[in-house]
Parts: C-alpha cells; structure tokens; sequence
C-alpha cells in the first residue's frame, strides 16, 4: 500500500514536471513568432530581417522601415505636412553657358607667326585684364620663298637708289646750269627708294601687339613662348564673369512666349531672365537665350559674390516655368530618393518611429524645389530631411 502511494506520488510530480517544462519552452519559444504572425503596426514577424539590430533601427520585410526616437534626432529628421497647390508647369531643356558678345571677345592672331611675350609675360587663364593691355606678340614668319623674293626686292631697292644718289650729286654740282625741278625730283627719287627699303624691312621682321578688346577675365589662353601659329588662329578668349548667357533647345516652337521664369538645375544661386528665341530653327531645335544672373541674397547669406558660379561652354539643364498650372505638392528637392529599383520615392511617417517609402511621379520646379504631381495624398507626413538616411537603412 506503502508502495503504491510512493508511486502515485512520483507519477504526480513527473506530471507536474512536464508540465512546467511545457510552460518554460512556450516561454523561451516566445523569442520567436509563430508563422503569420503580425505586430502591432500590421508587419509580419516571422519574415526574414524581422529581428531587431542593436542600434534599434529595423526594415521590415514590406519595405518600411522603423527608427526609434533617439535615432532621429541624431540623424536630423524634419518632416512636413503636404499641401496642395497650384505650381507653374515646368519643363526641362538642356542647354550650355555662352559669352555676351557685348562683353567678350576673341583675340585672333592676324597673320602667320611666331608667339613673343607680353610686357607682363603671357596672360594666364582667370588673369583679369584691361582694354587694350597687350597679352602678347606674333613677329612675322614669312615663308622661304617669300624671303627669297623680299631680299631680291631689297637688292633691286639698293642698287636703284645708289644710282638714284649719284645722279642727284652729279645734278646737285651742276645747279645753275640744270633746272631746279630736275635736281628736286632726283633727290625725291633717293627719298622714295630709301623709304620701301625701310618698309619693306619693316615687314621682314615685323612683330604684332595682341590687344584686349575689353576688360574681363581671361576664360580660356593657348600659348607658349616660341609656338608657331596660323592667321586667324584663336589665342585668347576674354568673358566677364558677371555677365554669362545660357543657351537652350527645345522642339517646342511655341515655348518661347509661354515662359514665365527660367532657372538652373542644381544652381540656386543663379536665376535667368529670358532674352527671347531664334527666329530660326538650328539642327532641327529652336534655339532660346536667357541671361543668367546672381539671386539676391538670402536672410541667412546677406552676402554674394558678383562673379557667378558658371564657366563658359559648361553644360546645364534649364528649367523653364510656363504660363500654365499643374497642380501638386511643393516639396524640397531633397525630399526625393531612389528606391532599390531606381523609382523616386517620398519617405510618409505613419507613426512615431515608423516611415513608409511612397513612389511619387514628380517635376522640377526650380533648382532647389520640386512639385509632386501623383502618388501623394493630402495631409502626408513628408519626411524633408533625412529621406537619404532612410533610404540607407538595410
């Protein structure tokens, strides 16, 4: 009886054992989710990536992504309400920075030589110059057939003005007994053979200042002590800094007299004020011209520099307002990121430390601002600041 109770007893305390034992594993298999499982904010625990990293940050597997408190603030993000609005349309046309043919010019070589230092050595590039500083010389090199027949000359000058000097002396020690006008036109004739002579010899060696045109700054200088050029060869190339134009193409013929304001891709420091369009078309395109000028300063950069920050013949990308309206949410253009598959995405903050990517179709609307036209709803938390670090976050 004794023995059958002690064995009742155990079987008991084995029961209890596995019990507890079942309760424990329940517990430590709580580390994992069960399949299908969801989180409080809808995401699926149990896909791969799930687990939580030591910093706090998490992906999770429908692309969005999950950032404690802390780590915002140390990466600096600004979020935003999204407003609609009623933008200017925009379109994108490439274009190049060109000179002002009222403040530029070219300095050509205008003949055949070879290239002699200024009195101040050569120009440099970014050197500013005056009008009318000598940037350099070209002394003449003539070629040797021309050398040939310059010295022949030379020697027919010299032999008719010694025979042009004697018969003036012989003239001259007969004066009285020959007309006055006959000694007077052989002492002219030695004047006129001594004066090609010098000219000529003039021309064998002569040497060629090269002028500034204008005042500018040297954009672009192509020589060397010593180099041998061609008439008409481009040498120096002088722009003022201040005063750049921007040349655009476009297809749309019309375009020309829909533009409200221009500005550059990527430069919002320069705004353009349009000129007008050709009248004709180049290469198949309509070519349009705006002058590029400094903004005014910002409240927080009450200072700026005259000089813009373009060089000639730099490609840009002109956007161009039109007179007609699309309507869309303003955003900065750092706003906009790229998706693994090269989509531009918006970062929505759905909670306090959740952000979903949302692709978005979007247009420029100036350089530093941009207006999304599809993919958004109103009252989106837009995260402005700090979409680029979402976007890293694996």
């Amino acid at each position: 009886m004794n023995f059958i109770f002690r064995a009742g007893m155990h079987n008991n305390a084995l029961r209890w054992a596995l019990a507890l034992g079942f309760v424990a594993f329940i517990a430590a298999g709580s580390a994992w989710a069960a399949p299908g499982a969801h989180g409080p904010d809808g995401e699926h625990l149990d896909a791969p990536g799930a687990a939580a990293r030591a910093d706090g940050l998490l992906r999770l597997p429908d692309g969005s992504v999950q950032v404690p408190m802390a780590s915002q603030r140390l990466m600096g993000f600004r979020t935003v309400l999204a407003q609609a609005a009623q933008v200017p349309q925009t379109t994108e046309l490439p274009g190049r920075v060109v000179q002002d043919p009222n403040a530029g010019a070219r300095v050509q070589s205008p003949l055949t030589g070879q290239i002699e230092a200024g009195p101040r050595g050569f120009a440099l590039p970014g050197q500013r110059v005056r009008a009318g500083e000598v940037l350099a010389y070209v002394r003449h090199l003539p070629d040797p057939l021309a050398g040939a027949s310059l010295q022949a000359q030379l020697a027919e000058l010299r032999a008719a003005q010694t025979v042009a000097e004697q018969r003036w002396q012989r003239l001259s020690s007969l004066e009285g007994s020959v007309p006055r006008r006959e000694i007077e036109a052989a002492q002219a004739e030695v004047y006129s053979l001594q004066a090609r002579q010098q000219a000529l010899s003039a021309g064998q060696r002569a040497r060629v200042a090269l002028r500034a045109p204008v005042g500018g700054v040297i954009a672009r200088a192509e020589v060397l002590a010593g180099q041998v050029v061609e008439g008409r060869e481009v040498l120096f190339e002088i722009v003022d800094p201040a005063r750049l134009l921007v040349e655009a193409s476009t297809a749309d013929v019309a375009l020309g007299q829909r533009i409200a304001a221009a500005t550059l891709a990527g430069m919002p420091g320069v705004r353009l004020e349009p000129l007008g369009s050709g009248a004709a078309l180049r290469d198949g395109l309509l070519p349009l011209l705006f002058r590029a000028r400094q903004s005014p300063p910002s409240a927080g950069n009450a200072t700026a520099t005259a000089q813009l920050p373009l060089a000639l013949g730099q490609p840009v990308t002109v956007i161009v307002q039109r007179t007609d309206t699309l309507q869309g949410f303003v955003l900065p253009a750092e706003a906009i990121v790229r998706n693994p598959a090269n989509q531009p995405v918006l970062w929505i903050k759905s909670g306090a430390e959740r952000y979903i990517p949302q692709p978005v179709q979007f247009r420029a609307l100036d350089a530093s601002t941009v207006v999304v036209h599809a993919g958004l709803g109103a009252d989106n938390r837009v995260v402005v600041r700090g979409a680029a670090l979402l976007a890293q976050i694996r």
